[in-house]
């Protein structure tokens, strides 16, 4: 079916592939959002094809804008069919703290099949950066504070991990053969605890079109000038989970920078801790938001 606009009379009308390109929807999502909860309604084709028209297209704008302020999926049909929709009252914000305990309980019990059903569920009926927002960037928040003297700690930090490094390794093989975009190694600095912001880092790069390399172990700094070389790298993003040891923030790293020929960029919790140490030099720190900061790095490299 041709991804062009269709033009019965003169309203054009849209495939679902496009309304996914022009709206950044994907195809999954938009069905969710219509069967579940009758937020769009497409017209059809006689074979069953689906059709969306303008008003359609800004309607979903108009979830997304809602979705980003934090009002669940389930909350915004009301909103919608109100004259003049107001701000969310407080037990929107309730029900993204219990998506969250939903999560955190079958992390605690090492459930993961309740784990998987979850994750499925909010990848469904939320586009990426909401997921990130709301459930992935808190939920790993919460467990990097609360894991520091928890008995069972390693245990679950390692299931969270490989529960993750499948689902991400999933999107990261099909983003890199649909993406055009630059090509990105992403490596966690050597004492970081384990690898869950350079998942989630990984995760919203391939969102933002880049074609990632994602190691699951770090290197010596000594060998990523080669690694960039080899793998013909737009960009190195190194990323931890803490604060790093001061010589390596202040001298390894802007040395490092200086020995490449695309941008070195930090991420993660290292960023916001690090960022005064690092100001006006040549390494480019991105803080610890993984949307926000594939975002500014996009703009980084059009600006080269």
């Amino acid at each position: 079916m041709s991804t062009q606009a269709i033009h019965p009379g003169d309203a054009a009308l849209y495939p679902i592939r496009e309304v996914s390109r022009l709206t950044g929807v994907n195809s999954v999502t938009l069905r969710a959002w219509e069967r579940r909860y009758g937020l769009i309604r497409p017209q059809r084709t006689p074979k069953g094809h689906r059709l969306y028209a303008q008003d359609d297209i800004e309607r979903i704008e108009q979830i997304l804008q809602w979705l980003g302020r934090g009002v669940p999926v389930s909350q915004v049909r009301e909103l919608l069919e109100q004259p003049k929709p107001e701000a969310p009252s407080t037990p929107i914000s309730n029900d993204w703290s219990v998506q969250r305990q939903q999560w955190i309980t079958a992390i605690e019990a090492l459930d993961l099949q309740r784990l998987d059903e979850l994750y499925n569920q909010s990848m469904a009926l939320y586009p990426l950066p909401v997921c990130m927002n709301e459930l992935f960037k808190p939920i790993v928040e919460t467990f990097e504070e609360c894991w520091r003297d928890q008995i069972g700690a390693a245990l679950q930090r390692h299931s969270l991990e490989s529960f993750l490094r499948t689902r991400v390794g999933i999107r990261l093989y099909h983003g890199n053969l649909l993406n055009k975009g630059p090509h990105l190694i992403i490596i966690r600095l050597p004492g970081s605890h384990g690898m869950l912001w350079e998942l989630l880092i990984a995760l919203a790069a391939v969102h933002e079109g880049f074609r990632v390399r994602l190691f699951d172990a770090s290197l010596p700094l000594s060998d990523m000038p080669l690694a960039v070389q080899r793998l013909k790298a737009s960009a190195l993003l190194l990323c931890s989970s803490q604060a790093e040891r001061s010589d390596l923030i202040r001298r390894q790293l802007p040395r490092l920078a200086e020995q490449l020929d695309v941008p070195l960029v930090l991420c993660g919790p290292v960023a916001r801790i690090r960022q005064a140490d690092l100001a006006d030099g040549p390494v480019e720190v991105l803080g610890d938001d993984p949307m926000q900061a594939l975002q500014r790095l996009t703009s980084l490299l059009k600006n080269q």
